[in-house]
C-alpha cells in the first residue's frame, strides 16, 4: 500500500499498548512499519531494476527481522543523543541533563514490536494486486489477495481518527481542567486495527461473490480459463474483473450488490495477439523476464513501429514490443493513454534489444 497507511498502521500498533510496556515503542513500529519501502532506493539503478528488486528481502518473512533491528538501532541512536548531558556556555559550566522518556525503553519490547509492524508491512501490501514476495530469497512467487486498492481512503479515514481523536480529546479536558490521562489513545487504536480487519473481511466476502457470479454465468463466447476481481478505489461492492480464454481476455464491471455484470463480448475483449520474432527477442530481455515474472496479467503485443514512451523516433525495420499488466487497466494502442506499470522494449533487426523503457524512463 502506498506510505501514509503503513506510517499510520505503525503508529496504531504502537498505541494499542506496546507504548505501557517501553519509551520510543509508537517511534519504533511506525519507522519500522514503513522501512521496507527504503527498497525503492533500487530504482536509482533504473525502472527494471527496481521492478525486480521492489518487494523483495525486505518485505520478506526472513527480512523482516534485520528491518526490526535496523529500526531498533536507529531509535537507540536517537536515545542516546537525546539523553546525554549537554553544556551550556564556557567550558567547566555545570552539564544540563535533558529530560528522558516517561518510561525507560525496554529493548527486546521495541524489537517485538518493530518486527510486528514489519510483518504488517508485508501484510498490507499483501492485500493489494500488486503482491509480495513473502518467501523471498528461497522463493520468487508472488502472492497477492487483491481485495483494496493500493490507497484505501476509509483505511486512511479510520487510522487518522484513531490517531487524532485522542489528542482532540486532551485539549478538551485540559480546557476544563481535567487531570492529564498518560497513555491516551489505546481504545482508539484497537478499534482502528480491528475496523482494518472487519473491511478486510467485508472485501473478501465481496471478492469471492465476485468471482462467484462470472464464474457461474455465461459472458464469454468461449470456456473460461481463469478469472480474476480488481478493487475499486472506494466502493467495496464494485469489482473490475479479467477473464481469460483460450484466444481472448475480457473485462467486466461487477456490481455484488445487486448481482450485476456489465460486460460485451465484442467491445471488452483483447485478442491474444501472435509471438513475432520480435516479441519473442522482447520476451526474453532483462525488462520481459522481470516482466513476466511479476505480471500474472501480462498481455505483451508487437505495436510495430509505435515509438515507444521516452524512446527516440523508430528507425526502419524496429519494432516497439509493449508489456501491460491486465490487473491495472488496459489502455489500446492509439489511445495515448499509458499505464506507469506498462513496459516497452524496442527490437531492432536481428532481434537486437535497443531500448528498453517504463514509465517513459529508460533503462540502462
Amino acid at each position: 500500500m502506498e506510505p501514509v497507511t503503513h506510517f499510520l498502521t505503525g503508529a496504531c500498533l504502537g498505541r494499542s499498548g506496546f507504548n505501557r510496556k517501553t519509551a520510543y515503542a509508537t517511534l519504533a513500529m511506525t519507522l519500522a512499519a514503513e522501512a521496507p519501502d527504503l527498497d525503492i532506493l533500487w530504482g536509482f539503478r533504473g525502472p527494471v531494476a527496481g521492478l525486480e528488486h521492489h518487494r523483495g528481502w525486505t518485505h520478506s518473512f526472513v527480512g523482516a527481522p534485520v528491518v526490526a533491528l535496523a529500526t531498533v538501532g536507529f531509535v537507540w541512536c536517537v536515545h542516546r543523543m537525546t539523553t546525554r548531558s549537554s553544556r551550556n556556555g564556557s567550558p567547566g559550566t555545570p552539564g544540563k541533563q535533558r529530560k528522558g522518556p516517561a518510561i525507560p525503553p525496554r529493548w527486546g519490547w521495541l524489537f517485538f514490536g518493530a518486527w510486528i509492524a514489519a510483518m504488517s508491512h508485508i501484510l498490507l501490501d499483501y492485500t493489494v494486486n500488486y503482491g509480495v514476495r513473502p518467501f523471498f530469497p528461497f522463493s520468487e512467487k508472488w502472492y497477492a489477495w487483491s481485495i483494496v486498492f493500493i490507497v484505501d481512503p476509509w483505511l486512511l479515514l479510520a487510522l487518522t481518527l484513531a490517531l487524532v481523536a485522542p489528542a482532540i480529546l486532551g485539549l478538551a479536558d485540559r480546557e476544563i481542567g481535567a487531570r492529564k490521562k498518560p497513555f491516551r489513545g489505546r481504545a482508539w487504536a484497537i478499534a482502528a486495527l480491528v475496523f482494518m480487519v472487519m473491511w478486510w473481511g467485508l472485501r473478501n466476502a465481496e471478492r469471492e461473490h465476485a468471482l462467484a457470479l462470472v464464474r457461474t454465468g455465461n459472458y464469454t463466447r468461449e470456456p473460461l480459463l481463469r478469472v480474476s476481481a480488481e478493487p475499486h478505489i472506494l466502493d467495496p461492492f464494485r469489482w473490475r474483473v479479467v477473464m481469460e480464454t483460450p484466444d481472448y481476455f475480457q473485462t467486466a464491471e461487477v456490481e455484488t450488490m445487486g448481482d450485476v455484470v456489465e460486460t460485451d463480448r465484442y467491445a471488452d475483449v483483447i485478442y491474444k495477439t501472435p509471438v513475432t520474432p520480435a516479441v519473442a527477442a522482447a520476451e526474453q530481455s532483462y525488462l520481459g523476464r522481470v516482466y513476466l515474472d511479476w505480471g500474472k496479467w501480462a498481455v505483451v503485443q508487437d505495436e510495430g513501429t509505435v515509438q515507444a514512451p521516452g524512446a527516440e523516433p523508430p528507425q526502419p525495420g524496429w519494432h516497439a514490443v509493449e508489456f501491460q499488466d491486465l490487473r491495472f487497466g488496459y489502455t489500446p494502442a492509439g489511445s495515448g493513454e499509458r499505464s506507469s506499470l506498462s513496459g516497452w522494449v524496442v527490437v531492432a533487426p536481428g532481434r537486437a534489444i535497443e531500448g528498453m523503457y517504463m514509465g517513459g524512463e529508460e533503462q540502462k
